[in-house]
């Protein structure tokens, strides 16, 4: 390697990682455009064609897709999730929603046995655990309080965000196609090599995304518009809860909607506790079995351990967008190491 060689590496290199310093602040947008846009390209080069090739008009008309079926009611999910999570902190804080008296009727239904177990975990009975669920309570609602007023605070940065994203996401759609095909012959590999890595990239995302989260999404309003004709409390923020648990195989939206159950089971709620248990077996469990299979496909699938530890890991990590960014990770980490092992075993 010559000097002139070596020294143009360190400039590429020391150029790409300025870039992706100066994307750190605004990666989620970027992330969003490059998902939203390996989705939706199909739809856009099929309105390319009806349009007779005029790419600029496809693209504008492809956006406005996005924005109707994708961002608007996002946007409007997480203002109605924020009132809603706001008002049922005030009303807990201001003794409207007495919990006090919920757990007293819980602790009339339970046996005996249940005070003893308490005892055995030197915990003074209920009191103390009721004592330590409140402080629970009063963090996390602190905790949402705080991030609902860091939201109102950041407005101006979101629509910022959204505006990059959204402008970025045209341009994705317009050259998409030259764009792969440069990426494509820049990545120092092999044509079959990076046609895999690129496949399974595109893949993933739309197994992640298209799949993971459409089914998270229908079990989720699904559980909300249960709990809601049920007449739990902050449906809707249960809801959104599922939607988010549902992405995590081995946990699930049972984790909500089985402590619902037994909750109504316990309060003399008979025919309700019933319902709630007849939706999440036979509604909520059985979509995952019926809609992965045309959705996810089997060719793009991780393994269920690798799943839930990459996307735990991408939320501590990343946040929200954890839950795209961590499988990604992985499946790209498991497809480097397959195309190497590929390699490994060719013969010289």
């Amino acid at each position: 390697m010559t000097i002139q060689r070596a020294s143009f590496y360190v400039l590429l290199l020391i150029t790409t990682i300025a870039f992706v310093w100066l994307l750190i602040p605004y990666y989620t947008a970027v992330l969003w455009a490059v998902i939203l846009a390996i989705l939706f390209f199909p739809v856009h080069k099929r309105l390319e064609r009806w349009l007779g090739g005029r790419a600029t008009v496809a693209a504008l008309l492809t956006l406005l897709l996005c924005i109707c079926l994708v961002i608007l009611p996002a946007l409007v999910i997480l203002v109605s999730l924020i009132q809603e999570g706001t008002s049922l902190y005030q009303r807990i804080s201001s003794n409207e929603i007495d919990l006090n008296a919920h757990l007293l009727r819980l602790q009339a239904v339970l046996p005996d046995f249940v005070g003893t177990w308490l005892t055995s975990l030197k915990l003074d009975g209920f009191a103390e655990l009721w004592a330590r669920l409140s402080s629970g309570l009063m963090e996390a609602g602190q905790s949402i309080a705080g991030g609902v007023l860091s939201f109102g605070q950041n407005t101006l940065q979101f629509f910022i965000s959204m505006g990059l994203m959204l402008y970025l996401l045209f341009f994705l759609f317009r050259d998409g196609a030259s764009l792969g095909k440069t990426l494509r012959h820049s990545i120092p590999l092999s044509d079959d090599y990076t046609r895999q890595f690129v496949d399974k990239f595109a893949a993933v995302v739309r197994a992640t995304v298209r799949g993971n989260v459409i089914i998270a999404i229908v079990q989720g309003v699904i559980g909300g518009l249960t709990f809601w004709a049920l007449g739990i409390e902050a449906a809707l923020l249960w809801g959104v809860v599922m939607i988010f648990l549902s992405m995590l195989p081995a946990i699930g939206a049972a984790i909500v909607w089985v402590p619902a159950a037994i909750w109504l089971f316990l309060v003399g709620a008979w025919i309700k506790g019933i319902v709630m248990i007849a939706v999440g077996t036979l509604v909520i469990g059985l979509i995952d079995n019926l809609l992965r299979p045309p959705l996810v496909g089997q060719g793009a699938r991780l393994p269920d351990y690798v799943v839930l530890i990459s996307t735990v890991g991408g939320i501590s990590l990343f946040g929200l967008s954890g839950f795209v960014i961590g499988p990604l990770i992985a499946a790209l980490f498991i497809s480097a190491w397959s195309l190497f092992t590929l390699q490994q075993q060719e013969p010289a």
